[in-house]
Order: structure tokens, then sequence, then C-alpha cells
């Protein structure tokens, strides 16, 4: 498999007047391609700064970060655009249509080409968002608007997807069906992805590979790699497994006692 992302030592922390806040230490790890990895710890413990430093908004004061072999921050404006950032709300502008809201950064980078619309438009096709295309966001549900929030994402052709909480406003039922939804729709599309979450159901039910880290500054202190025996399109079928219940006991033990392991409970 492809690499496509590398973290090497990356550390940061927040300063003011008052001094520094460290908010990560020593982070490594590596991502490939197809892979869908999820980041849990505790709140404020610095998983967003994390995203925001693989997405290149913030620049790592100690480490080395390197994007398909390249310096992240040596990256051209072309390799930057392979990256795609999906927020906690779908910020979708209620002044303009679905589909303008889903071309949206086609029209940002200047790549609103006939192949991109084409493109667009089967996205809508295929997850039955087409025949609501020229509605109002107000005018969708909360996981239809979640849907396009992943298409205007998809829509600029992003090798790595970075999903910062992206069903955290949801309420409980439309959030497991429509993660459940979201993560096919990335595995189709052979994406690779990196979920930030606080819910181990959540990371277990998704991923291919779960990182846990300590409180702040953060560290990963446990790394655990995820497979069933059953097919994931089913979100309660995986969550019924016995796979499913050792590895949230495992990931409850680790949350709670906060100590680093290197095997499996």
């Amino acid at each position: 498999m492809q690499l496509i992302l590398s973290l090497q030592d990356i550390s940061y922390a927040y300063h003011n007047l008052k001094g520094e806040t460290p908010a990560l230490s020593h982070i490594s790890f590596e991502v490939f391609q197809g892979e869908f990895l999820a980041i849990v710890g505790p709140s404020g413990c610095g998983k967003s700064t994390l995203l925001s430093i693989i997405a290149g908004l913030l620049t790592p004061e100690k480490g080395d970060l390197f994007y398909k072999g390249e310096y992240i921050t040596d990256c051209g404006p072309g390799e930057i655009k392979q990256i795609g950032y999906m927020l906690q709300r779908d910020h979708l502008f209620e002044w303009r249509s679905v589909y303008k809201n889903v071309i949206l950064g086609l029209e940002l980078n200047h790549t609103l080409t006939q192949e991109n619309i084409d493109y667009v438009t089967q996205l809508l096709i295929d997850y039955e968002l087409y025949a609501f295309k020229d509605k109002k966001p107000s005018e969708l549900s909360g996981g239809m608007r979640q849907r396009a929030a992943l298409i205007r994402t998809l829509a600029t052709h992003p090798d790595l997807l970075l999903l910062d909480e992206p069903f955290s406003a949801l309420d409980s039922q439309t959030r497991l069906n429509v993660s459940a939804d979201i993560a096919q729709i990335i595995r189709k599309t052979n994406k690779t992805a990196i979920l930030i979450t606080h819910d181990l159901s959540e990371a277990i039910t998704l991923a291919d590979r779960v990182l846990v880290l300590s409180k702040r500054p953060a560290s990963i202190i446990y790394e655990m790699p995820i497979q069933f025996s059953v097919e994931r399109h089913d979100p309660m079928k995986v969550r019924n497994t016995a796979e499913y219940q050792l590895y949230f006991n495992q990931l409850w033990e680790v949350l709670t006692n906060e100590q680093p392991i290197t095997q499996p409970i």
C-alpha cells in the first residue's frame, strides 16, 4: 500500500502573554492509501490541533510531517488541494442551493470543468441528493446536509479526508446511520480518511485502526487495528458482535487508566 501521510515526533504548544500551553507531545504515526483511521482521546487533548497541523493550517514546533513523501510545508498548491477537511458543522451557505454549495470548492479552485461537473452530478445521484439539488440547505435533514458537505469535499478529488467530529451535531439515531453511510461512501471511492471523535463506538464501528491519545499534551498511548467478521454496512450488526465488545472494553480501559501500553489488554 502507498504511504500517504507520515508524522514523525510532532510537538506543538499554544503561546500567549501568560505563557505556553503544550498541546501535542512527540506524535508519530503513518497512514496508508485507502485506510480509515480514527483518533480518540479526552476532551481538549489536542485532537483538532493535530488535524490542523496535518491540513497545513498550523506549523509544528518540532518534528517532521510528510505527505506522499514530501514535507507538507513544501507541497505546492496542487498537492495541498488533495487534502479535504470536513468540520463539525456542515457550513452550507443558506443563500446558495445544494448544487451551488457542493461546487463551491471547484469554483474557488477555478476547476469547474465539465468533467468535474459530471462527477459532482453523479455523486448527487449516487447519494440520493440529486432531487434536492435546487433546494436550500434549510430544507434538508441533518443527515442530508452532512452528505452534501461530504460531496462538496469529494468534489475537489482529495486523496486524504480529515473529518473533525462531523457527526457530533446529529441526534443519536441519525448519527449512527449517517456515519455508517458516509464511511461506506469513503470506502467505495477508495479515499484515505482520518476521523477525530469522542465516541468510542463510532471509532470502532467505522475505522480500520484506532489511535488513543492521552490528556494534554497529547501523546499516543495505544494503537488498535480493527477487524470484523461481518460487513460494516449495518452498524447495529457490527455493534452486536463479540469483536466489537472486546474492542470497546480495551479502549475504555486505556482511556480510563491513561497508561501507555504496547500490547492488547
